[in-house]
């Protein structure tokens, strides 16, 4: 898997990271990132799904509703919340290789409140893979990379790699959260 982590201690930049990347790559960079948190939740069961963590840093400040801006997202949540991401920084990039731009959202995300059972965690995942695999279907033979945008005010400028590992490293800075939440709900079990 890509060095996600030098981009969150701000030591490459996610140009630097994708310089060198093929579509292929990508691809792989996808199936490498769905296979860790399909293993981190491998042994979960329906009620790890739904279970609410606890999260002294959660700050949500999206949130629809006040009350669930400092409330710690349970699996479901950060399941829905990542594939989100990682699917719209893939159509936004399948754009951009194709030598087009537009700006704003390209986003949908699963009311994570629907999601109650490992089986649909793991068809949202299936189905997420799925699409990434697709939109990188819809790159030309020859992308245009030297098209740069800025992917938010003040981000770094980014090609159209840059733009779809932007929903990967999104996904790698959730994979602690996986991990804790599997845990606690684990421990939660022992206990009873």
């Amino acid at each position: 898997m890509l060095d996600y982590a030098a981009l969150y201690r701000k030591e490459r930049t996610v140009q630097e990271l994708v310089r060198d990347l093929t579509v292929a790559d990508l691809r792989t960079e996808t199936d490498e990132m769905y296979d860790t948190i399909e293993r981190l939740i491998a042994d979960c069961s329906d009620a790890d799904v739904t279970f609410q963590p606890v999260d002294p840093n959660a700050h949500d400040p999206f949130a629809t509703d006040p009350a669930a801006v400092n409330q710690a997202w349970t699996l479901a949540h950060v399941i829905v919340h990542l594939t989100a991401s990682c699917e719209e920084s893939a159509f936004l990039a399948a754009e951009m290789a194709r030598g087009t731009y537009r700006s704003g959202r390209s986003r949908y995300e699963v009311p994570w409140e629907t999601v109650t059972s490992i089986a649909q965690v793991r068809q949202r995942l299936a189905e997420s893979r799925r699409m990434l695999h697709a939109s990188l279907q819809m790159w030309p033979d020859h992308p245009h990379l030297e098209y740069m945008v800025e992917p938010w005010p003040g981000a770094s400028l980014v090609d159209a790699r840059g733009r779809y590992v932007l929903g990967l490293a999104h996904a790698y800075d959730h994979l602690g959260q996986i991990a804790e939440i599997v845990r606690q709900a684990k421990a939660g079990k022992r206990e009873e």
